[in-house]
């Protein structure tokens, strides 16, 4: 083959070679995602602007996406099971507060590292007779959680037999039972207990205990139906995922999140009253 012969046979084979390059690491220049609206200081909904959520994860996804030279909207699906189910059928990209779960493999890809875990501590009154080194201690015990915790499967499975643990509506009327004396403990997020003791003048009596329980990530979780969930994408993610929590970011826009949550449950007690 002659000089002019390489020349074209390079020139087809790079005009062949681009676009696939391209697509490699540029297929997708936006993506959809949803979470849940009513986890904070993770992620909820947005008061200011209810069709989008707010939160750590939220801020930190953004961030990643940016880093990647991604756009993202992160939409309020209305509710948590509403969002997984966006997620599922491809009309929305990806999760952004996922826990794993071994049945939903079929559906969506989860992303590793987790975005950010969500320790669980045990709270007590700060008078507490209470003596708690280990799950044992607590066995004798009356608790409470609040019904919207997302706690891993196999805590679930050891609380449902081994802790006398009883569902609440929330977390506010959790902390009020401890109050009362209805309940000895509560098992509830470190961040979001500390930002709701605060908010409803509790800091001075309750107390988180111990190390944390349990520990459930939030992940990504990519749906296999998303015109965006590729080989590149999902690499790209994990990379950054396991760059984030030696920055120190993941643990400033968390408190950040905290504060932002504390401030908007305090302004309606700060309004003057009509």
């Amino acid at each position: 083959m002659g000089w002019r012969g390489r020349i074209n046979t390079a020139l087809v084979f790079a005009a062949v070679l681009m676009p696939l390059q391209t697509w490699a690491a540029g297929k997708c220049e936006r993506l959809v995602a949803t979470g849940s609206p009513d986890a904070p200081p993770y992620s909820w909904r947005d008061p200011q602007d209810p069709k989008h959520l707010m939160g750590a994860n939220v801020d930190l996804f953004k961030q990643v996406a940016s880093e990647l030279g991604l756009k993202v909207e992160i939409l309020d699906s209305g509710s948590r099971s509403q969002a997984l189910e966006e997620v599922r059928s491809g009309r929305v990209d990806l999760l952004i507060d996922s826990p794993f779960a071994v049945a939903e493999l079929t559906t969506v890809d989860f992303v590793h590292p987790s975005l950010l875990s969500n320790e669980y501590v045990v709270w007590t009154r700060h008078d507490s007779p209470l003596v708690y080194n280990t799950l044992a201690d607590l066995h004798e015990h009356r608790g409470s959680v609040s019904e919207k915790a997302r706690l891993t499967p196999e805590f679930t499975a050891y609380a449902k037999s081994q802790l006398q643990l009883a569902r609440s509506q929330n977390l506010t009327q959790a902390f009020q039972k401890l109050l009362l004396g209805q309940v000895d403990y509560v098992l509830a997020g470190r961040y979001a207990g500390m930002a709701m003791a605060q908010a409803l003048g509790m800091s001075n009596e309750l107390i988180a205990r111990g190390l944390p329980l349990d520990r459930p990530g939030l992940y990504l979780a990519l749906s296999h139906n998303s015109a965006c969930n590729d080989a590149w994408l999902r690499g790209q993610l994990a990379k950054k995922l396991t760059e984030l929590p030696a920055s120190g970011v993941s643990q400033a826009v968390l408190q950040h999140n905290v504060e932002r949550w504390k401030a908007q449950m305090q302004a309606p007690l700060d309004a003057p009253k009509q």
